[in-house]
């Protein structure tokens, strides 16, 4: 189901419509530049590439404000249009997907900052094979997370949210080994600190996919589930059909 299809009940007012319509298709392309920031910040860490840092670095109000101009359209439509239901529904988890956007972004925005910082010292950061691993994943979560919630596709969304767990053993596996690479060499800690920024970053950006994620599932289905462990959630239950 694309995300320009009307999967929401139709409304005699075709501006109405269109208003829904808007809102997800600026939710998108605000996550488009999402992950453009994300993977040029990466580029430019993992090839060394300080311009393209400070690109990114510098580019970080672009998200700011696509942010607040969707959350204006989604107050005005609940100023003018007081929807119900699934339309209601769709205007609340685009302001709550909106602002995991805007965070995702202050967390690009940091790696590219940290980025600057190592290609200046000239360090070599260990820690880059971690980065790119971890990186990877994170940004298979967030490609993921967009899908789902464009084509409203609560499988896809429940992978996501599945997947965050791994992310988490990752980032803690990474973080212990270049702990005690730092004990063992002292004088790598300055950069190492700094990988272990980006690697925190490349985290929390994976548990705003999860969010996404689990927008997703709140929109379709009607259930909130940010409190949910994971063993809770079970395809049988998404797959309930919900009143709209």
């Amino acid at each position: 189901m694309d995300i320009t299809s009307d999967t929401h009940s139709q409304h005699i007012s075709q501006q109405y419509n269109q208003d829904l319509e808007t809102i997800k298709t600026q939710l998108m392309a605000m996550g488009g530049l999402v992950e453009k920031q994300l993977q040029e910040a990466l580029d430019a860490l993992l090839d060394g590439d300080s311009q393209l840092a400070i690109r990114v670095r510098d580019n970080d109000t672009s998200v700011n404000d696509m942010q607040l101009k969707i959350d204006e359209e989604c107050v005005r439509i609940l100023a003018r249009r007081q929807p119900a239901a699934s339309d209601l529904r769709l205007v609340i988890a685009v302001i709550r997907a909106t602002n995991d956007l805007e965070r995702m972004g202050d967390e690009a925005n940091k790696i590219a900052r940290n980025a600057i910082d190592l290609i200046e010292s000239g360090r070599i950061p260990q820690g880059s094979v971690e980065i790119r691993h971890i990186s990877e994943h994170v940004r298979s979560m967030l490609r993921d997370s967009l899908t789902a919630f464009a084509r409203f596709d609560t499988e896809l969304a429940l992978k996501v949210v599945q997947e965050d767990a791994s992310v988490d053993s990752e980032y803690t596996t990474a973080m212990r080994s270049l702990a005690t690479f730092m004990m063992e060499d002292p004088r790598s800690i300055g950069g190492v600190l700094s990988v272990m920024t980006v690697l925190r970053a490349l985290e929390r950006i994976g548990d705003h996919a999860d969010n996404l994620a689990e927008h997703v599932i709140y929109l379709v289905k009607g259930r909130d589930i940010r409190h949910t462990s994971v063993d809770e959630l079970d395809r049988e239950a998404l797959g309930r059909s919900d009143k709209r």
